[in-house]
C-alpha cells in the first residue's frame, strides 16, 4: 500500500484548498505553484477528482477547482479509492494476483492487521483534521513529496 505520485500529489492539492476560504475557486498554476508539482499533471489528477465528485471545476477566467459543500468531511479513503482504484486495499503486499486467507502469500497473515489499522486510519482520517494540522503550523504541506524524490533522484 504504498501511495502513487498522483495518489500524493492529489492529497497535497485537497489540503490545500482545505486550508483556502471554502467557495473560491483556486487556479490549477497557483496550487502546483504552491506544492512545488507539475501544473499539466496536478490539472489531469484535479479533473479526475471533480470527476469522483469531490471539486467543483469551474472553466473560464475565473474558473479554477474547489472542494465541495461537504469536502472536508472527505476521507483518505475516498481520495485514494478515485487516485489508486477499487482494489487498492485488495492488493497483496509482495504483489501475488491471488492473495487471500485462503490463498495466502507468506507474509499475508503479518500484513493483515497491518493493512487493517492502515485502512482503519484512512477511513477516519478526513481532509478537515488534515488542514487543521497543516493550519496549526505542527505540519508542513509545500515541497513534499515533489522536493523529497527529487532530491533521491540523481
Amino acid at each position: 500500500m504504498i501511495l502513487s505520485r498522483t495518489s500524493q500529489y492529489a492529497v497535497q492539492a485537497l489540503i490545500y484548498m482545505a486550508t483556502q476560504p471554502s467557495g473560491s475557486p483556486i487556479l490549477n498554476k497557483d496550487i502546483a505553484a504552491k506544492l512545488n508539482v507539475p501544473a499539466p499533471y496536478l490539472a489531469k489528477i484535479l479533473q479526475n477528482l471533480a470527476k469522483g465528485n469531490l471539486l467543483y471545476s469551474f472553466r473560464g477566467r475565473l474558473g479554477g477547482f474547489c472542494l465541495k459543500e461537504d469536502g472536508l468531511e472527505t476521507t483518505l479513503m475516498d481520495v485514494l479509492l478515485l487516485t489508486e482504484g477499487p482494489s487498492f486495499t485488495q492488493s497483496c503486499l509482495l504483489g501475488l494476483k491471488k492473495c487471500s486467507d485462503e490463498t495466502a502469500c507468506p507474509v499475508h497473515f503479518r500484513w493483515k492487521p497491518v493493512k487493517e489499522k492502515i485502512i482503519g486510519l484512512l477511513k477516519e482520517t478526513t481532509l478537515d483534521k488534515l488542514a487543521k494540522a497543516v493550519q496549526s503550523g505542527k505540519y508542513r504541506l509545500s515541497d513534499l513529496p515533489g522536493a523529497a524524490f527529487e532530491q533521491l533522484t540523481p
